[in-house]
């Protein structure tokens, strides 16, 4: 369905929240091959430096209660209080999509800190309470509560990211460039747009993506069937974030995360450094079954930091591969 700004009332919000981003009933007709990079991500690759180090590569799902992972990716047993430390053995990084609906306590940060292995990474989703506000909670105490939050993270810290409301459009970019130069430098963020205005006109696409590049913020590139303006392939910093929306462990599935095993390994032969990658699938429960697959590939395509899970016979009480 096209959005035109003519369309646009204040009840759009609610219209949004109901419905499930980019998400098709009827895939067939979906051309699933990724575009090729855009012009001007060949120019950021080719100025990046390049040298010997691993590729940073984090994989990891949406959420870690999970009861329907018991068994499968966490032990048989495993109490509520327990999957965060299960889920960091299995994978190392998680979109931390709890911190849009509320920023966590001080004590919540250190429980969550204690949980999880040194190498493994929170990507903390900014809360409503700031990207869905007018002002970008700029006149506001939130921003400054979130970043002196997920600041606590230290180490564990990997890249925030604010995932715009889909009626954010062209005519807020003025207070999106205000709020980027705003932001604390210490901070690592990444902004995913979705309204049709950044994405089909090329003036505003490049005045979009030219400012997160000066601000040295990263994008998101979001692959899914119905929206697939914005698999934009557009870098702008040495790390990418991606969300790769899936469709049941359809056939499709695995020839898109063929694909972007190989650009991913050639991306990084090019000097990108970090990428996170986190695998969607419906209500979360094959997300596990998905990583898997991406991070064998990845391991057979290239040498990089990646780990992910290993998938749990409940059968017989030992992990067992799908391949």
């Amino acid at each position: 369905m096209k959005i035109r700004h003519s369309d646009l009332r204040r009840n759009d919000e609610i219209f949004y929240s109901t419905m499930k981003f980019g998400k098709l009933k009827d895939i067939s007709p979906i051309n699933f091959k990724l575009p090729n990079d855009h012009e001007k991500t060949t120019n950021l690759l080719n100025r990046l430096l390049k040298d010997d180090e691993l590729p940073q590569v984090y994989v990891g799902c949406t959420g870690w209660s999970m009861k329907e992972w018991i068994g499968r990716v966490y032990p048989n047993g495993t109490k509520a209080n327990k999957m965060l430390f299960h889920y960091a053995k299995q994978f190392n990084t998680i979109e931390l999509n709890t911190t849009h609906y509320r920023i966590p306590t001080l004590k919540t940060i250190e429980t969550w800190r204690q949980s999880v292995p040194k190498d493994f990474k929170f990507c903390p989703k900014i809360p409503q309470s700031i990207s869905h506000r007018n002002d970008l909670g700029m006149n506001g105490e939130a921003i400054n509560q979130f970043c002196a939050s997920v600041y606590e993270l230290r180490d564990n810290l990997g890249c925030c990211f604010m995932q715009m409301p889909p009626y954010f459009d062209i005519r807020r970019l003025p207070m999106l460039e205000r709020f980027l130069e705003k932001w604390p430098v210490e901070i690592p963020l990444a902004v995913e747009v979705r309204h049709e205005s950044w994405f089909n006109n090329l003036d505003n696409f490049n005045q979009l993506f030219d400012l997160l590049e000066r601000q040295n913020i990263s994008t998101v590139i979001t692959d899914v069937a119905g929206r697939r303006d914005v698999l934009h392939q557009r870098l702008t910093t040495n790390t990418a974030m991606i969300r790769f929306v899936g469709n049941g462990l359809h056939q499709t599935d695995y020839e898109r995360i063929d694909e972007w095993v190989e650009r991913l390994k050639y991306w990084f032969s090019q000097g990108l450094k970090t990428v996170y990658f986190f695998p969607h699938e419906p209500d979360n429960l094959l997300a596990p079954e998905m990583s898997e697959y991406l991070v064998k590939r990845l391991n057979e395509s290239f040498k990089s930091t990646v780990r992910g899970p290993k998938l749990i016979d409940d059968q017989i009480g030992q992990q067992i591969s799908l391949f």
